[in-house]
């Protein structure tokens, strides 16, 4: 072994036919000045993780079928957790001599190491990888996670038992969707494990859609109070809940002293590999901080016989580690002791202690993992070499397929089997490299207990692992994890609340999408999801309901028969058309009687049938559109009242011939406008109407529509006149015969008679053309069903203003005053024929 003097480096060597490289990390250099173990191990499970290497070793001089007949030795160094030492000890194992680094001076070589585990610290085996691998010497590591070591073209001669931070990234994301976890702090160590980790999260973070960052904070090396105070008090002003530290026990335990100071409780810690397991941070000072805390933890494995071997380190005593490892155990000191130690009542040691009398961590073997992946580097170069060295001369894969000799073994032939090496450890688990060098990613999800006694427990939860699919696999048992708050139920860390179903997320301007705010969906729009980027238009045919949360039917409008307007609409086209049946009854009662067989008894009885017509075609208008209520509504109303206008015409037309034929020579006015040619005169203009309808309907039918301009939240059934001059040419010709009518009765309205039926006539024309000329205004500006209710009214109203104006004094006389129906009393002077 090295002696320890200045500038010389701590190390333990064993020789053998083939030599396998150690660099640990035992001590703690004045770095860290008040929480160094500068001349005590660091943490005994450090020292334990050299002693696993030597036991890894002498395990595989002990098989049969692994190496026969080779022994493989080793040299071991203490890096002390500083770049300089670690990367100058590398150097020594690669060249093969022990140079002192800060004398200059030349010791006792040792053999050139074929293949060197280590180093535990990403930053360290970069710059050691960086330089080693000009020399292809293969380094397997057992704890540098950094993603940047996959680079295959920078790091061509990496290997590493401990899956990449990119894996264990993943794995983190994994977790923090898992529990919802979309607000949360991150926490990186100043080196290239914390800053590559602080890019590759924020990257995948932001690709996942799974969260964002509050902060992110680089936690300084060495003592800096300042900076972790303003660290500590960005943790407590932030609403994030979670806190993610990527960092080295040693920064953690810095930070923690800090959270401890500012008495920032309420987080939830979620822990790198790093220090998920660390045991020097399970104090009753931290863990009323830091219980509940998830963390991402190396496999744990078995290895059998290490106990019994770490038993037995006795026999080691001659190298400095031991010897310095016993004296920290045992409070005791070698011979020679220092000056005044015995006199002081210190104990010499003897080195036949009894290790087990003092229940030291040394011994703690049920949690291996950082050790376990030492044991399974360890092995990897065994069985690499292994291979290397059962190849047959001739059918090698180097050139002129040659092979390698134990004479001339080289570590870039090592190289070429560690890419293919694949066994099982006698724990079960499958050992092999990617392409990259990256063991089989799979990780441990522990959970931290602060129990009622006083005692601490790390607990496995879960388990995440890489699947064949590229993607990775979380199972956590989630009713064992113990969480630290009051609610005893996972932490809710958000930035902004969900929003619910009917909402949106509107993202707040210079906020990370993590921060919205929830904005209700518009009419006609939902979303039936949480947290929904955008609202859904309905379709055509719906509606978003009150809770913008689903689509509902529309609701339709049209005059119904069972709404109060269609009843009463209803209710008074019967009833016109009852009355018309009644005034029918009694005419043809009366048909005898001089008032109906004035004026032509025929037109009356084709004008009361007419009028009859026109208030049962109002029904049409009520009721859902279809095409041929459409069709048939517009033709039903035009004929109906063209035929009752023409017979109202006609009957004006007849009162002047009358009173034509009585002055003298004016006979033959009655004789050319005769019953025949009255009926013909009828039948053609009514036959026009019915020529415009007819061709109206042919060139552009109306048609039901549903309307969706009036209201959104409603599809108001109509019909569309199709062609807007048809439907204007049909009411332009009504108009003009209800005006020619009217103009020829106010002509007619002072002839001498006692019944001037003229004077009738003019009344009831007037009643039509005020109705139907207030109607077109109302129509075009009544939207839906009132328009069909307007169109509907000024039927009724105009159909009611005829009967009345022409019926109403002649019932009134056939049935009130029998005595005026005579044909002296309705003649006067003159005559009156049929």
């Amino acid at each position: 072994h090295a002696s320890t003097q200045k500038g010389e480096h701590p190390n333990m060597h064993k020789p053998g036919d083939v030599v396998l490289g150690g660099l640990f990390n035992v001590h703690y250099t004045s770095v860290f000045s008040k929480l160094s173990f500068t001349s005590e191990p660091n943490q005994l499970s450090w020292f334990r993780h050299a002693m696993t290497m030597a036991f890894a070793i002498d395990e595989i001089n002990k098989k049969p079928n692994l190496l026969p007949n080779v022994t493989l030795g080793y040299s071991l160094y203490d890096n002390c957790a500083t770049l300089v030492i670690g990367f100058s000890a590398a150097l020594l194992l690669a060249s093969g001599q022990e140079e002192q680094f800060l004398l200059q001076e030349e010791c006792l070589g040792t053999p050139p190491v074929l293949g060197i585990v280590g180093d535990s610290f990403s930053t360290f085996s970069i710059a050691t990888s960086d330089v080693l691998g000009l020399f292809n010497l293969p380094i397997v590591s057992y704890y540098a996670t950094c993603s940047c070591l996959s680079d295959r073209q920078r790091f061509p001669s990496f290997f590493r038992t401990i899956p990449s931070d990119a894996f264990q990234v993943r794995a983190m994301i994994k977790i923090l969707k898992r529990f919802g976890w979309t607000w949360a702090g991150l926490l990186v160590s100043d080196d290239d494990y914390g800053l590559h980790v602080s890019q590759t999260f924020q990257s995948d973070l932001a690709q996942s859609g799974g969260g964002c960052l509050a902060y992110s904070e680089i936690l300084p090396w060495g003592e800096n109070p300042a900076e972790l105070k303003r660290i500590v008090e960005i943790m407590k002003r932030s609403t994030a809940r979670v806190v993610i530290v990527f960092a080295h026990q040693i920064h953690v335990i810095q930070l923690m002293e800090e959270v401890v100071r500012e008495n920032v409780t309420g987080l939830q810690w979620i822990a790198s590999e790093a220090w998920s397991a660390a045991a020097v941070l399970q104090t009753p000072r931290f863990m009323p901080y830091l219980s509940g805390t998830l963390g991402i933890a190396i496999r744990r494995g078995e290895i059998l016989g290490l106990r019994d071997f770490l038993l037995r380190i006795h026999f080691l005593i001659n190298t400095f580690q031991v010897m310095q490892f016993w004296e920290y155990i045992f409070d005791c000191r070698f011979a020679p002791p220092p000056a005044g130690w015995v006199e002081a009542g210190g104990e010499v040691c003897t080195g036949q202690e009894d290790l087990e009398s003092v229940g030291t961590e040394l011994l703690d073997v049920s949690d291996l993992r950082p050790e376990y992946n030492i044991y399974k580097a360890v092995y990897a170069l065994a069985y690499a070499l292994d291979d290397m060295l059962q190849c047959e001369p001739g059918r090698g894969p180097f050139s002129g397929h040659s092979c390698a000799t134990l004479q001339i073994l080289k570590p870039w032939q090592l190289i070429h089997y560690l890419e293919k090496v694949n066994f099982t450890t006698s724990f079960g688990d499958q050992v092999s490299f990617d392409e990259n060098g990256d063991a089989l990613p799979i990780y441990d999800v522990m959970n931290w207990l602060w129990l009622p006694d006083g005692r601490t427990k790390v607990q496995s939860v879960g388990l995440v692992k890489k699947l064949a699919s590229k993607g990775e696999e979380l199972t956590l048992d989630e009713e064992k994890i113990f969480w630290n708050f009051d609610s005893k139920q996972s932490p809710l860390s958000v930035c902004s609340e969900s929003c619910p179903p009917g909402t949106r997320m509107a993202r707040k301007k210079g906020q990370p999408f993590c921060c919205f705010d929830c904005v209700p969906c518009s009419e006609g729009k939902f979303s039936n999801d949480t947290d929904s980027m955008e609202c859904t238009s309905c379709p055509e045919d719906f509606w978003s309901n009150v809770q913008r949360d689903h689509c509902i039917p529309k609701k339709t409008e049209f005059l119904s028969y069972h709404e109060p307007l269609g009843i009463c609409l209803t209710t008074t086209s019967l009833l016109g058309t009852f009355i018309c049946a009644v005034v029918l009854g009694i005419f043809t009662y009366h048909r005898s009687t001089p008032m109906v067989r004035a004026n032509n008894s025929e037109l009356s009885f084709l004008l009361l049938l007419s009028l009859k017509s026109c208030f049962l075609c109002s029904l049409l208008f009520i009721g859902r559109p279809s095409l041929w209520t459409c069709q048939l509504r517009h033709a039903a109303f035009g004929i109906s009242f063209v035929l009752c206008v023409s017979c109202i015409l006609v009957k004006t037309i007849v009162v002047l011939a009358v009173f034509k034929a009585s002055k003298p020579g004016g006979g033959a006015s009655l004789k050319w406008f005769g019953a025949v040619q009255q009926r013909g005169t009828v039948l053609v203009l009514t036959s026009i109407q019915a020529a415009i309808c007819t061709a109206w309907i042919v060139s552009a039918s109306p048609a039901p529509h549903k309307n969706t301009q009036y209201h959104n939240d409603k599809i108001v059934y109509e019909c569309v006149v199709g062609s807007t001059v048809g439907f204007a040419v049909l009411l332009g010709y009504i108009g003009f015969l209800a005006i020619l009518s009217f103009l020829l009765a106010f002509l007619a309205r002072n002839l001498p008679d006692n019944f001037n039926e003229a004077k009738l006539i003019t009344f009831s024309m007037l009643i039509f053309c005020a109705v139907w000329v207030a109607f077109v205004p109302a129509y075009v500006n009544s939207p839906g069903k009132y328009s069909d209710a307007v169109e509907v009214f000024a039927i009724l109203a105009s159909s009611f203003g005829l009967l009345l104006a022409l019926f109403g004094p002649k019932c009134y006389i056939i049935l009130l005053r029998p005595e005026r129906n005579t044909k002296k009393a309705i003649m006067g002077r003159g005559e009156c024929n049929n």
